[in-house]
């Protein structure tokens, strides 16, 4: 397959690009800068992209946005973090709609932010979706997809979870911590983290590229845990002690209130449904399996 795919170079794009290279696929990655080889360039901001340059796609996986934890949550940096993924979602949605041989499939990101703060119930793709700002940009980011369903082209939503690996994210962030055996579990540690190894949300996406599946797909894992079920595990698989909970003024008071509960004081407990009704298997399904394995522990 010809697969267009934006945000090429962040954790998940890069990965991702490298193993469907290696299946075969052809690989043309959407640049903000001057395009080189096998490389297309767009500017979301001023809503260009030349739909002859992408005529002839089969695929399109878009991936692009602005880092939700990079920066604490201004007012210019929330507005950035929605038209990142709005402006750049509906460009996309409208051009592909517009192409004379349009591609079979839109696969667009998103993330289980969607749901909103839940407690202690299961989620899945039909679940009530949220409020507060997430929530609202996601919903917004899925909406701007619009014009692809409407001219037809078999569009899926990617609500992506908690992304393992130590190359980046959430794990790398906390593993110097509990190396040294400071990690400990976030306020009461009631909240849910819902998490999916890097290499399984790779392979989640090759399968949505030919599965006949249609909108919301979560992309989690079968077997979500708790915070403090999280930090016990790793705090296990690295035979080191975590007993220190982190009270939420800190992370309040470094990353502001509305970033640090919405990403480490709230969470959702999110089941891939439709994923497992339509034959994905994982090759991790289990958090402390699946930390050893990342870890080579």
């Amino acid at each position: 397959m010809n697969i267009l795919v934006s945000g090429a170079s962040g954790l998940i794009g890069t990965q991702l690009s490298a193993h469907l290279e290696l299946l075969g696929h052809r690989i043309t990655r959407l640049v903000r800068r001057s395009a080189r080889i096998n490389e297309v360039s767009w500017n979301t901001a001023l809503g260009q992209l030349n739909p002859a340059d992408i005529e002839g796609v089969d695929a399109v996986i878009h991936l692009s946005g602005a880092g939700i934890g990079d920066k604490r949550w201004t007012n210019s940096y929330k507005k950035e973090i929605l038209e990142s993924r709005t402006m750049s979602t509906n460009l996309l949605a409208r051009t592909i709609a517009s192409l004379n041989r349009k591609p079979a499939v839109f696969l667009s990101g998103s993330a289980i932010g969607i749901y909103g703060g839940r407690d202690d119930a299961p989620l899945d793709e039909t679940s009530t979706l949220g409020k507060l700002f997430l929530a609202d940009v996601c919903k917004q980011w899925e909406s701007a997809a619009t014009p692809a369903i409407q001219a037809g082209i078999r569009t899926v939503f990617l609500r992506t979870g908690i992304v393992l690996t130590p190359k980046g994210g959430a794990l790398k962030k906390q593993l110097p911590l509990f190396k040294f055996g400071l990690g400990g579990k976030f306020g009461g540690g009631k909240q849910w983290q819902s998490w999916i190894t890097l290499d399984d949300e790779v392979r989640a996406i090759e399968f949505l590229l030919t599965a006949q599946i249609w909108g919301a797909v979560n992309l989690t894992a079968p077997n979500p845990v708790t915070n403090a079920e999280f930090t016990t595990t790793l705090a296990r698989v690295l035979h080191r002690p975590a007993l220190l909970p982190i009270p939420s003024f800190g992370p309040k008071l470094l990353l502001g209130r509305e970033l640090a509960d919405s990403l480490l004081f709230t969470g959702q407990r999110v089941i891939p449904s439709v994923l497992i009704a339509n034959g994905f298997t994982f090759s991790h399904d289990h958090l402390e399996e699946a930390l050893r394995s990342l870890l080579n522990k």
